[in-house]
């Protein structure tokens, strides 16, 4: 018999990614499904992006990089952030990862001991949870509440840790499942209660650059200690090339660069070439958001009429986090039933939330716009 860790056994499943496989299998059956389970953008990777990589790729040598990143990536990183934020970051403290979930584990096994607690948003996405507890930390949920609207708060991170001590706080804007944004004052006052608690912050600003009307602020403003994780996957829709970055405090860099030297040597060369590109691709890249956002209004205007009506704000990302308690107490059910009988993928809120996802449902709105037409025209006949 082959054992099975008890870590490993704890790991829940990541169920978009179930949803996904579901989807595929009836598509491959030759089913035309919409897929709106997950967080995957439709277009291309820009044509600059490809470009480099096709180049790269034609010199016939591939090969590792330093485990912090390749130094041109690492420096262009560092000068959108003045370039865009108006905050000065040092080369030296940006690390290039093996996408956003890389980054996760590094920031997590660089700043925390097994059992530390770590304050999470939930709803939030489920691959905190189960990274933690795969490393042997325990996830100390912050439940979202209706009168932040659903955003993390610094009030709501002192009762956490007042109930039990965490050893650190992660927050996400634009977030996963929601695309709720955590306003500019209000993420000040986060920093200054984490500094105040003496806790590090870890900032997951991976869909940064899609917003719709409220801006999205770094962590770094208010605080240069912060950890910051971002990645190419989403707004420069590099989703298969696998590469990100942290921001990191000078202190963390060379702790980071051992473990990323253990656990993955280096992101790959090619989806570092490529990414560097894609700085020089802004403009396509905001005509991709510009779909998004259309895709978004015809959502949230075709969705009350199917029940659909109770979203949280979706302030950016391309995700609307729809309470279907009214239709059903069964999310996961429901999905099934959605994906068998109207042939749309989406994913239950249980992903997301353990305790109330039986209630939502997240629709990925990163597709085309006939995709989301299509979807609502299905949903309108399966619904009536």
């Amino acid at each position: 018999m082959t054992p099975i860790s008890r870590r490993a056994a704890a790991v829940q499943p990541f169920l978009a990614m179930d949803v996904m496989a579901a989807a595929a299998a009836k598509a491959r059956a030759g089913v035309d499904v919409v897929r709106m389970e997950v967080g995957q953008p439709s277009a291309p990777a820009p044509g600059p992006v490809i470009a480099a990589a096709q180049a790269a790729l034609a010199t016939g040598r591939i090969p590792y990089t330093e485990a912090l990143g390749l130094p041109a990536l690492r420096a262009r990183i560092a000068r959108s952030y003045a370039e865009r934020h108006g905050v000065a970051v040092s080369p030296e403290r940006v690390v290039i990862t093996t996408g956003s979930s890389a980054g996760f584990v590094l920031a997590f096994m660089s700043l925390f001991d097994s059992g530390d607690r770590v304050a999470v948003p939930q709803p939030g996405y489920p691959a905190y949870r189960s990274i933690l507890t795969a490393l042997d930390l325990v996830p100390a949920p912050m439940v979202l509440r209706a009168e932040d609207r659903f955003a993390p708060t610094a009030a709501l991170l002192r009762e956490t840790h007042a109930r039990a001590p965490v050893a650190g706080a992660l927050v996400m804007s634009p977030a996963n499942p929601s695309g709720t944004v955590i306003t500019e004052a209000a993420l000040q006052d986060l920093c200054a209660a984490t500094r105040n608690l003496g806790l590090p912050l870890i900032s997951d600003e991976i869909y940064h650059g899609l917003s719709y009307g409220l801006p999205t602020v770094t962590a770094l403003r208010f605080d240069p200690d912060a950890v910051v994780i971002n990645s190419f996957s989403k707004y420069h829709c590099m989703t298969g090339w696998r590469v990100g970055w942290m921001v990191v405090p000078e202190a963390l860099v060379r702790p980071i660069e051992r473990l990323a030297q253990n656990l993955y040597i280096s992101a790959p060369y090619l989806s570092q070439v490529g990414a560097l590109a894609a700085f020089d691709a802004t403009e396509d890249l905001d005509a991709v958001r510009d779909g998004y956002a259309r895709n978004r209004a015809i959502l949230l205007d075709a969705l009350p009429a199917l029940g659909l009506g109770r979203v949280h704000p979706a302030d950016g990302a391309f995700y609307l986090y729809a309470d279907v308690s009214n239709l059903t107490d069964d999310a996961s059910d429901f999905c099934r039933r959605m994906l068998d009988e109207a042939d749309v993928a989406a994913t239950p809120g249980l992903d997301f939330d353990p305790d109330l996802g039986h209630h939502h449902v997240r629709f990925s709105f990163a597709g085309s716009e006939a995709e989301c037409r299509e979807a609502v025209s299905r949903l309108k006949t399966w619904l009536r």
